[in-house]
């Protein structure tokens, strides 16, 4: 028992040395983790799809030749070189995959866009030094002194995003309108990317690459 216990007094040593050996390595290593990154680095690409699909039955594709530029609730269309790279990397995915893709106006299977997003909202604050200084200010002050806040009672400010995504519709059970309301899209396939701004083409390979390597499931039966 004794000989028992010195052995498990030495594993346990060992062990202590381990792990305050991969304790300090995580420390030394946290606080410039995110430090001298890439652009290339910064990219995170999320895939999302419907479990309830099967992309097999799907032949054909549209796709048009231009970028969806999102903002706020305004879109435009764009068709620069990193939009035209988008653009022609993913209709070579498609069509790699079995799919072929029709020309704009023809009848299609799934409807391909490819959008970037650039969205800034505005929003309103309320500074709480207001509330505070009329609260102390109410029981006699600071030992008889007012409090005037430095920042004003409201204060705006605005949040960023821009990220890009391509969305896959299914076209060919799309349901049928028989009203004036318009015909409500399913989306099948999600990709976004997000990051730092996509600003090179060489860069549209990668992230095309990317998302198809993390969608086996989109292939049409040969």
């Amino acid at each position: 028992m004794k000989a028992l216990q010195q052995i498990n007094g030495k594993t346990w040593g060992i062990y202590a040395v381990l792990l305050l050996t991969l304790s300090g390595g995580l420390v030394a290593c946290r606080d410039n983790a995110l430090n001298g990154l890439t652009p290339q680095d910064s990219q995170v690409y999320i895939t999302n799809y419907d479990r309830s699909v099967n992309f097999s039955q799907y032949r054909t594709f549209s796709l048009p030749d231009s970028v969806v530029i999102q903002s706020n609730d305004r879109f435009t269309t764009s068709t620069g070189s990193v939009e035209n790279r988008f653009v022609t990397n993913v209709a070579s995915a498609l069509t790699s995959r079995g799919y072929q893709r029709v020309a704009q106006g023809q009848s299609a299977d799934l409807g391909v866009a490819v959008v970037r997003v650039n969205n800034r909202f505005t929003g309103v604050g309320v500074d709480p030094y207001s509330y505070y200084s009329n609260y102390w200010l109410g029981y006699g002050g600071l030992g008889g002194y007012g409090l005037n806040p430095y920042y004003p009672s409201y204060y705006t400010y605005q949040v960023s995003e821009q990220y890009w995504q391509v969305q896959i519709v299914d076209l060919k059970n799309r349901p049928v309108s028989n009203g004036p309301d318009q015909v409500q899209l399913n989306v099948i396939f999600d990709a976004t990317i997000r990051g730092a701004d996509i600003t090179e083409t060489t860069d549209v390979d990668t992230a095309i690459t990317t998302i198809f390597n993390q969608s086996p499931f989109l292939r049409a039966t040969q």
